[in-house]
């Protein structure tokens, strides 16, 4: 029988990147990693396509190097959607209990949540929704501890978030993978998909946000009581900081992003001058994630405080400065469960992250996919996650 690979491709607007894994020894170990590859990102802007022939050969030219590395065939992969026109909103459903006989079933959930769909339909145009996440749920007025399965009433109710991506941006995407002879399994919000290989569940439960500081996007996701309760991005990464200094040292862009990296050495640009501008960039980067944990009602309130990765992390002072300006507990992430010789840090997280979602699924039957509304949403997918988290 062939081994059960699973592939996971990220495409950030820098790279491509591309992870093929397979099941470990046994069920509690995590994926081992058969290859990676890479490619630097062609035909995309601030996360969404441009010219779809362009990123076509960027996502084959990493995949073919996933695939060599790995001495395996992919014929099928999970895709992480980011960029810009990613987003969320907020909506609520209800479903009667009468056809059940006022049980509570798996039916009833999912017409609850189709319901908070359709309410929201008027701020749906032009957008897919790609998860429904339930934030709670209520019989006939009072709030559900857990899960409803089995309870009795006339009404449940839920109150939902509503991942979304723009539909043109999603099919662009979809589009460009499939163009090189892979099917697209199932796609996820990126954010999420980090947050999977990132985060443990002590750190969800008692309130966290993750940052990832991508070349031009800042995106967010913030979890609470072990559910992600808001996403968000912002059109700003790490290149505008490489900008930044181009401009204050009037130097090509490949020297100030070397620069930026601490990769020059003997430069007549002073080091001291060079770090205020990154930590100026980075603050104001921050200063975003701040505003919107003001606007959700988490400022300063998440004890597990925040967990930076993407690219822009390995930035000197990068946890430093989101402490000072978040007030909030600050550190770098690490996928978590991997050894060292596995060869990928924080940045692979995304393509990391949509293979453990791929084995989970497998694990559960197939029976918790987030590619939509689906019957226990977020809580079924942790359940089947939760001997993988870090």
């Amino acid at each position: 029988m062939a081994q059960r690979i699973y592939t996971g491709i990220d495409i950030g607007t820098y790279h491509v990147k591309v992870v093929i894994a397979a099941p470990g020894g046994t069920p509690d170990l995590p994926l081992t990693i058969l290859g990676t590859g890479t490619s630097s990102s062609r035909g995309l802007r601030h996360g969404y396509i441009i010219d779809k022939k362009e990123a076509a050969k960027s996502i084959r030219e990493a995949l073919g190097r996933a695939m060599g590395a790995a001495k395996v065939k992919v014929r099928s992969a999970r895709v992480g959607l980011g960029g810009i026109g990613l987003d969320e909103i907020r909506s609520s459903g209800e479903a009667a209990l009468t056809a059940s006989g006022g049980i509570v079933t798996n039916r009833e959930i999912e017409r609850a949540l189709r319901d908070s769909e359709k309410k929201a339909a008027s701020k749906l145009t032009n957008r897919t929704v790609i998860h429904a996440i339930p934030l709670e749920y209520r019989v006939d007025g009072t709030k559900v501890f857990g899960k409803p399965q089995g309870l009795q009433g006339t009404r449940l109710s839920v109150d939902t978030i509503l991942i979304t991506m723009l539909s043109q941006h999603q099919e662009d995407l979809v589009e460009a993978v499939e163009s090189t002879g892979v099917e697209v399994e199932g796609v996820m919000a990126s954010p999420l998909a980090a947050s999977l290989v990132t985060l443990s569940q002590a750190q969800k439960t008692a309130g966290v946000v993750l940052a990832n500081i991508g070349s031009e996007t800042l995106s967010l996701v913030v979890f609470e009581n072990d559910i992600p309760i808001s996403l968000k991005i912002f059109p700003t990464g790490s290149s505008a900081i490489t900008e930044s200094i181009a401009l204050s040292f009037r130097v090509p862009l490949p020297e100030a992003e070397s620069l930026k990296r601490g990769g020059v050495t003997g430069s007549d640009v002073p080091e001291r001058k060079m770090l205020t501008i990154v930590g100026m960039r980075l603050k104001e980067m921050y200063t975003l994630i701040n505003s919107h944990l003001r606007t959700i009602g988490r400022h300063r309130l998440l004890p597990a405080g925040i967990v930076i990765t993407g690219g822009g992390s390995g930035l000197a002072s990068a946890a430093e400065i989101a402490r000072e300006v978040l007030r909030l507990p600050s550190q770098v992430a690490q996928i978590g469960q991997l050894p060292r010789s596995s060869g990928i840090d924080v940045t692979w997280a995304v393509a990391y992250g949509l293979c453990r979602w791929g084995y989970a699924e497998d694990r559960s039957g197939g029976m918790h996919s987030l590619g939509g509304v689906f019957l226990d949403a977020w809580d079924s997918l942790k359940q089947g996650l939760r001997s993988l988290l870090p």
